[in-house]
């Protein structure tokens, strides 16, 4: 069953119930100014000495801190992964990134998709500093898969966010809706909302590339 929202944005759709109860708290979010300003520098050692942490920050320069994931959310992040990595090898036109990468986004926000892709073409223009740091590059391609600890809000926020920075194609997959739903971003057009897909087609942005969900909808253990 596929539907479609009326706008680009699913603003509208957010002021719905969460299908998760109680509904998760989500990421702690640390204020840092007016104290002080941390630099990307500062920001990368940070998140090297608490490297257990997955940590972001968003266009205000506030610090998102995620709890590491349990192990079936991390078991499905994994079959995502490799599902994708299998056919970016095979394909050869990009490479695949999981969730410790960062990205510097336009808006200054750097984020940590669970899963992203960005074609070799894009990455040969960075320079070899930039590889070492949050590169400041777009991923073409990014997945995120709803865990526990995961507000639906916040990660649809994100979602918005990815498009209006330049990603070509988001996933936003929950399975813990009872109905499966995933979200299918796409920059300008109506989110398509479907449910319980068996497979995901990234054509014609990743042309050839099929998510089989099985795994996500029932997982191994």
């Amino acid at each position: 069953m596929t539907t479609q929202s009326k706008k680009p944005s699913l603003s509208a759709a957010q002021t719905g119930p969460d299908p998760v109860a109680p509904e998760p708290f989500g990421p702690i979010v640390l204020k840092l100014a007016p104290v002080f300003d941390m630099t990307d520098e500062q920001l990368l050692e940070f998140c090297a000495v608490n490297d257990v942490l997955r940590i972001e920050r968003n266009a205000s320069g506030e610090l998102e801190i995620l709890p590491p994931a349990n192990i079936t959310s991390d078991n499905q992040n994994m079959r995502i992964a490799i599902d994708l990595g299998l056919w970016a090898r095979a394909d050869g036109s990009g490479e695949v990134f999981g969730p410790t990468a960062g990205f510097t986004l336009p808006n200054g926000a750097i984020r940590s998709p669970d899963a992203a892709w960005i074609l070799k073409s894009r990455l040969a223009e960075l320079p070899d500093a930039e590889k070492r740091r949050f590169a400041g590059i777009v991923p073409d391609f990014v997945i995120e898969l709803r865990s526990p600890s995961d507000r639906l809000r916040g990660l649809h926020a994100k979602m918005d966010e990815y498009m209006e920075n330049g990603v070509r194609l988001g996933w936003l997959i929950d399975p813990l809706d009872p109905l499966r739903r995933v979200y299918v971003y796409r920059p300008g057009a109506p989110v398509a909302i479907l449910e319980g897909p068996a497979t995901l087609s990234g054509a014609p942005e990743l042309p050839g590339f099929t998510l089989d969900l099985q795994s996500i909808w029932e997982p191994a253990f």
